[in-house]
């Protein structure tokens, strides 16, 4: 199965906290792209640049501790998936906070990892994960257009081998 062509990782990192260490984990630059952004604005209109290059794109947010937050990330994240809805979204949170995040956050996003010296290699596994799901999607779409038309050979074929038994009986 071919890989995609490159995927872009997107972080926003308020705090300074992980994005380092995702850039080093991920430093193959022919198969990942690493930005990383300190403020929502700057992320969008990076999105908006690069949602034009038709690859796979993950979203990776640090979410901070406070509740007040909660309802920024959200309007955030919706502006995200309306943008690209099949982008990931994965967000950072602390393992105390964790059970607040999923209650407030049910719907748009991918992932939830805690934040805790595993941080690094599980938004890694999820972000292998997003990728083999992009690609299937991909070979999804080719299989089903390939059905298409070998159904629409078959039909045609069976049309021009009834319509040859009724003009040219004889052969037949």
């Amino acid at each position: 199965m071919a890989a995609t062509k490159k995927t872009l990782i997107f972080c926003l990192d308020d705090y300074h906290t992980f994005a380092e260490d995702i850039r080093k984990r991920f430093s193959d630059r022919s198969r990942y792209e690493v930005l990383v952004f300190y403020n929502e604005s700057d992320l969008i209109n990076a999105f908006t640049v690069k949602k034009s290059l038709k690859t796979c794109s993950m979203v990776i947010i640090g979410l901070h501790d406070n509740k007040e937050n909660y309802q920024n990330a959200e309007n955030f994240i919706d502006t995200i998936r309306k943008m690209e809805p099949d982008s990931g979204i994965l967000l950072i949170v602390s393992p105390e906070r964790m059970d607040d995040a999923r209650k407030h956050f049910r719907f748009n996003i991918d992932n939830f990892i805690p934040r805790n010296s595993n941080t690094v290699l599980r938004v890694h596994n999820a972000v292998k994960k997003h990728i083999s799901e992009h690609n299937l999607r991909i070979y999804r779409k080719k299989r089903n257009i390939s059905l298409i038309i070998l159904a629409a050979f078959l039909i045609f074929s069976l049309f021009v081998l009834v319509f040859a038994r009724l003009k040219f009986p004889h052969y037949f």
